[in-house]
């Protein structure tokens, strides 16, 4: 099994408590929930299931983990802190009824900030612009002279280089992920439903070992325009362009693919089209790597946009990080300056909607190195090089590849 040992969330705690210091504040409260999880895995490897929760850490000693009476006992299987609290507040139910717990044991916001701000009053926050006001005003309100600051780049410059074992597990994630996308196309064809190929997608790559499906995206024939939307129960047509990502993600690390493509048989119009998308995505190739200034690659892709009188359908830049959430830093646009390094891990994201010929986007995962990208994501930088357009094209080569996503 890949994961994240406990010396490297030791090494991180390390680090954060470095800033803490440096930045003169006494404690760091690292919010999360069920779906915006990604700094409270990086901090304590806890991923809520229905309710809230929140890693309390001092600077100095070790966390405390927050969380609800229901998710006690998994808390206690996944956190790498053994010290794990239930706070009322973070029970996450929809109903007006006040719910008993009567074999649990509360802690309060008084008590747990007590442990940890140790008698001081500044107080770091990430998530604060998840958290719900309510909970937010109830933390605030639990110290008196409590001052309260938002800490997000505590975490943020930290996550953006990754270590050995995050990319380890980026790579699983993008293994699973191609797996799942081989049987995505596979099911693709006209006469099945979009709900049949993404099902087929999803349940590859589950059974494969992923941890979860963060989501995925489908529009086929018209719907392909929609940017992001959900499947329908739509019978896929001849010549339809298919519009699919599937984000999958292993030990909370998310990778994502997309290759664009028409189910049956592709028109010469539609792979002009897709022509281009593949254009630019072999173009970006080339700056994916240490030292060059990110603004340059997105400067780079736009051009080819530009070349073939597509720039009115480029609809936001094309590249992201990746890591414990599906898009995060960098999110480089034309003018930014600073330089990719070593050890950063992007997904591209080339796109163009609303073109008469059709809208579609192509998405796959890299790590930086010193001299060009790692692909992490093999089956769509194969697809990418083979330069297929449809079903048509793309299943004879995976039935003569059965270990392409292996």
């Amino acid at each position: 099994m890949i994961n994240i040992a406990k010396p490297e969330f030791a090494q991180r705690l390390e680090k954060i408590q470095r800033l803490l210091v440096e930045q003169k504040l006494d404690a760091l409260v690292v919010y999360g929930d069920e779906y915006r999880k990604e700094s409270l895995r990086y901090v304590c490897n806890f991923w809520p299931i229905f309710e809230r929760a929140a890693c309390f850490i001092p600077a100095h000693g070790e966390p405390i983990l927050g969380g609800a009476p229901e998710g006690e006992k998994y808390a206690r299987e996944m956190s790498v802190w053994p010290d794990i609290r239930n706070v009322k507040d973070f029970a996450c139910v929809s109903v007006p009824e006040e719910i008993d717990y009567p074999l649990a044991k509360f802690s309060s916001f008084k008590e747990i900030l007590g442990e940890t701000l140790r008698g001081g009053k500044r107080l770091g926050v990430v998530g604060m612009y998840d958290m719900p006001a309510p909970i937010f005003n109830r933390l605030a309100s639990s110290i008196a002279g409590l001052e309260i600051r938002d800490a997000a780049s505590v975490l943020q410059q930290m996550r953006i280089t990754k270590s050995p074992g995050e990319i380890a597990c980026l790579r699983e994630a993008g293994r699973l992920a191609c797996i799942g996308y081989e049987q995505l196309i596979a099911k693709a064809i006209p006469g099945n439903t979009e709900r049949q190929a993404a099902g087929a997608a999803e349940g590859a790559a589950r059974s494969a070992g992923a941890e979860a499906i963060n989501f995925m995206v489908f529009g086929s024939g018209p719907r392909a325009d929609t940017i992001i939307g959900r499947t329908a129960e739509r019978t896929i047509q001849d010549g339809d362009m298919i519009m699919a990502a599937l984000a999958v993600q292993y030990e909370g690390y998310v990778a994502t693919v997309e290759y664009p493509f028409v189910a049956g048989q592709a028109s010469s119009t539609q792979k002009a089209f897709l022509t281009v998308l593949l254009e630019a995505a072999n173009v970006q190739q080339r700056y994916l790597k240490h030292g060059t200034v990110a603004g340059e690659m997105v400067q780079a892709v736009k051009a080819v946009f530009a070349k073939h009188n597509l720039s009115a359908y480029d609809v936001y830049p094309p590249m992201h990080g990746i890591g414990l959430a599906e898009a995060e830093s960098p999110y480089p646009d034309q003018h930014a300056t600073y330089l990719f390094q070593t050890g950063m891990c992007v997904n591209s994201d080339i796109s163009l909607f609303g073109h008469p010929a059709g809208s579609n986007r192509l998405e796959e995962g890299f790590v930086i190195g010193a001299t060009g990208p790692e692909s992490i994501t093999p089956l769509i930088r194969r697809l990418c090089e083979r330069q297929f357009f449809s079903t048509d094209e793309i299943l004879p080569f995976l039935e003569q590849k059965p270990t392409l996503s292996a």
